[in-house]
């Protein structure tokens, strides 16, 4: 069958957008040139563009952070040695600050403040209630923008099971401190955490199910390519030598992501916390956690599932204790230093623990392709923490990371001191094709972020 009978063929039955279906379940097939009209198929460099944000607890030791030169070629420091490899790929960017997490005569509350002003720029309530109010955050607005297009408007990643209701950080509820993402000043969105239901909310049927239900259907899935085989077997036959590839690429990956899970789901650990029921499926290992979650991500987005997402390595005021450091602190216990030279070393062990991970998450998304790139290239990757000197609780400069995007990476951008964050935020939505004159307290897009 010659190239164009075959584009006719596919794009009578299928769309850019298909589900495989099969006893309920969907898969979305990946962007392919096959089945791209020809038109389409002649611009695939202009692939839609993504935004995700990686979020790290309880800020850093930012003496040890921050590199000395601004400019290229900077030198790294300890906690950013761990992304060496890939300085090409990402831009670091000093001197942001978020002036709506200061107090303006409300009570004290380094995290309870400054969690929700990462994203949003905005004041959040202080309250205990259920009367939260903050304001819409940057990747929502990126989401309404796209929401018309993908099959997921967002994705909200995470680690960690919310604290309880009530007041996490004085007179703070922890709403505040459990999410990044705004949906509307009174909407958080809860960041999911368990893989097996972030697998379903991506590749499941879409309706609403409860416990019993989606247990009786996880065993009778020994595999979800099993019930997709047929269809790919008949799909693949149509597509071009370069779509196979990825068509058998995809599906790989998809088996690997279910057989992890499935691994994760018999190593799983399960808390009652005062009647909290912790969600199942949460593997052991907390590694295996953020890589499982990360590759669901990354899934999602090669897809076209949804164009935003945000990921949490733990909840704000986190006390995890890293063991597999050598660790037994908790977490934001050692990040109040107070200046011991031993909890500052150990702080800054778990600085560039999760320095490490965001590195192999940009190594892997390099290695995924997307259209004649791949799709670090076509994400816009904002990482960072709501405060930076943890010991100080200090919002006013803030460790940040813009990666991919197919920006020019190797610089430490040193912005004017006190820069709002938001800039930074106005200028990724500009960037994505967001129409937006302005977010939160930006004052203009970033000056020196497009080279």
């Amino acid at each position: 069958m010659n190239s164009s009978k075959s584009r006719k063929y596919i794009n009578a039955s299928l769309s850019r957008r298909t589900f495989l279906k099969g006893l309920g379940v969907t898969v979305t097939l990946p962007m392919m040139e096959s089945l791209l009209p020809v038109a389409e198929a002649k611009s695939l460099e202009q692939r839609p563009k993504r935004m995700t944000v990686f979020y790290s607890p309880n800020g850093v030791r930012m003496q040890r952070y921050t590199p000395a030169e601004a400019g290229k070629n900077y030198a790294m420091t300890p906690i950013l040695k761990p992304l060496e490899k890939m300085r090409d790929k990402f831009s670091v960017i000093s001197g942001l600050a978020h002036y709506q997490a200061s107090a303006f005569g409300a009570p004290p509350a380094g995290h309870g403040r400054s969690c929700p002003a990462f994203l949003t720029g905005a004041h959040a309530k202080a309250t205990e209630g259920a009367d939260i109010y903050c304001g819409i955050s940057a990747d929502q607005v990126a989401a309404r923008h796209f929401a018309q297009e993908t099959q997921l408007a967002s994705l909200e990643l995470g680690i960690e099971p919310p604290s309880l209701l009530g007041s996490c950080d004085i007179n703070y509820s922890c709403t505040y401190t459990n999410t990044i993402s705004w949906k509307s000043p009174t909407q958080a969105l809860p960041a999911m955490v368990a893989p097996s239901i972030v697998f379903e909310h991506l590749f499941g049927d879409g309706n609403k199910i409860d416990e019993n239900t989606r247990q009786l259907r996880l065993k009778q899935r020994s595999s979800i390519l099993d019930f997709i085989h047929a269809e790919a077997k008949r799909v693949n036959r149509n597509l071009g030598t370069s779509d196979r590839h990825k068509m058998d690429q995809f599906l790989e990956s998809i088996r690997d992501v279910e057989r992890r899970i499935a691994k994760a789901r018999d190593t799983s650990i399960q808390m009652n916390l005062d009647g909290l029921s912790v969600p199942a499926n949460i593997p052991s290992d907390y590694e295996e956690h953020v890589r499982i979650m990360l590759d669901l991500q990354m899934l999602a987005l090669q897809t076209d599932m949804t164009r935003v997402s945000t990921f949490m390595l733990g909840r704000e005021l986190s006390n995890h204790a890293y063991t597999n450091l050598g660790i037994p602190d908790g977490h934001h216990a050692l990040s109040h230093h107070a200046n011991n030279p031993d909890k500052i070393d150990k702080l800054v062990k778990i600085n560039a623990y999760h320095m490490q991970l965001f590195a192999d998450y940009l190594e892997k998304m390099a290695s995924i392709p997307d259209g004649e790139s791949n799709l670090l290239d076509n994400t816009f990757v904002v990482r960072g923490a709501c405060i930076g000197e943890s010991n100080d609780h200090d919002h006013m400069d803030l460790p940040i990371i813009l990666a991919g995007g197919g920006l020019e990476g190797n610089r430490h951008i040193a912005a004017k001191k006190h820069t709002p964050m938001c800039n930074l935020l106005l200028s990724v939505l500009l960037q994505m094709g967001v129409p937006a004159q302005s977010f939160g307290d930006s004052s203009e897009p970033l000056a020196g972020l497009i080279a």
